[in-house]
């Protein structure tokens, strides 16, 4: 579908859903943030709802500004996925003994590991610039100097919400029935750690205190607070991509220990809660996207549903109309507490009938029923994206 604009903003604010259909706190936030000053313009994905600060499913081009709240607390929160030459058929009937390795292998909730992950003991992970990579961590904001150590043991950890592993089959073409391998994972603690310090001395800054919404607070080019949040922040952007990488790695030995003569194809992975520096209609622009992927021409992303409908791998198609961007997801349509109230640990189990997973109390929220219907999404944003593969998920690991 082409966008739909959003009446009554300052900048343009292009929807890629029906606008009557968004939540009217989500609204609201899409009003606040066309009215910012500093914003070119927004570029709002199928997979909308309200967040905290800015709303999620928001793509948010600013010149010379940017907002720690448009990003969120999971600084690089993204996906990660590869095909494997597996098929369907060489799959047991019964993959709860692959989840139980998988589990193992990878910590999930809030575990982290009793020490650090050796890079140069994982097979197949890239072995350039670590040591570089945590020294850096002593020119961070100071006031997380004391988490290096937890940083450091999180690394290659899946923690909890939504946070996935899955082993997936691919859904009619030529690759049917093929295996692959995705995760849905950030920058862990240290990454929340470090954004909700920036959104607070954001919010104390003069030239925010008129804001509509202080939970929009900016940092301004040129200043040394834009500076520090910067720097912190793609450091932590750095991290979310080297925990998943340090997961998949993991991930594609437990494979390769069930079944030896596995072979992999080259891994995609996309941010989907970041700040990256482009040009638009030769405005250089801060874009951030919450909740969203780069999907520039020929770019590999994944949009994954929820733990029991299936995941996309697509490929951008370059629409500057939306910032170069397409949905991070299916999106939720019930809160969290709202899912528990509406749904019991049977109807989990029903809806996610067929997939080796938990199916407890401790998961309701994260049940199918909560989130949007993924094929909807994906049909209101073709001039975004094109579909490479269609996923089912037959084994899903959440924390």
């Amino acid at each position: 579908m082409a966008f739909t604009p959003l009446a009554g903003t300052r900048a343009p604010v292009r929807v890629w859903t029906d606008p009557y259909g968004i939540e009217p706190q989500a609204a609201q936030q899409l009003r606040n943030i066309g009215a910012l000053p500093w914003v070119e313009g927004v570029a709002v994905m199928p997979d909308v709802h309200f967040g905290k600060g800015a709303t999620v499913g928001s793509v948010i081009a600013m010149r010379q500004a940017v907002s720690p709240a448009a990003v969120g607390v999971d600084i690089g929160c993204g996906m990660s996925a590869v095909r494997t030459s597996l098929t369907a058929a060489d799959l047991p009937d019964d993959l709860a003994g692959l989840r139980s390795a998988i589990e193992a292998a990878i910590p999930v909730g809030f575990a982290q590991r009793d020490k650090p992950v050796d890079p140069r003991r994982v097979r197949g992970l890239e072995q350039s610039g670590w040591d570089a990579f945590w020294r850096r961590f002593g020119e961070l904001d100071r006031r997380v100097a004391q988490l290096e150590t937890r940083a450091q043991r999180q690394l290659g950890t899946l923690g909890g919400g939504n946070h996935f592993i899955e082993v997936c089959l691919e859904q009619g073409g030529p690759g049917a029935g093929r295996v692959w391998l995705m995760l849905h994972s950030g920058s862990r603690n240290i990454g929340k750690e470090l954004a909700e310090r920036h959104i607070a001395v954001a919010r104390r800054l003069p030239h925010n205190a008129d804001l509509p919404d202080r939970d929009l607070a900016v940092f301004l080019a040129g200043t040394p607070e834009m500076d520090a949040y910067r720097r912190d922040l793609w450091w932590a952007q750095e991290y979310a991509r080297r925990n998943r990488a340090v997961m998949l790695a993991l991930l594609s030995e437990v494979v390769r220990e069930h079944f030896p003569h596995v072979g992999y194809d080259k891994p995609i992975s996309c941010h989907h809660n970041y700040v990256a520096e482009e040009s638009y209609g030769g405005v250089d622009v801060l874009v951030t996207r919450k909740g969203a992927i780069r999907a520039g021409r020929g770019d590999l992303g994944i949009i994954p549903g929820s733990m029991g409908t299936g995941s996309y791998v697509v490929r951008g198609r370059g629409n500057p109309d939306a910032y170069c961007s397409a949905s991070h997801g299916a999106g939720r349509r019930m809160s969290r507490a709202q899912a528990k109230r509406t749904y019991s640990t049977a109807d989990l189990a029903a809806q996610t009938a067929g997939v080796e997973c938990r199916k407890d109390a401790g998961v309701v929220d994260e049940i199918p029923g909560a989130y949007k219907d993924i094929t909807q999404v994906m049909a209101q944003q073709e001039d975004l994206v094109e579909v490479v593969a269609h996923l089912k998920q037959v084994v899903c690991v959440k924390g």
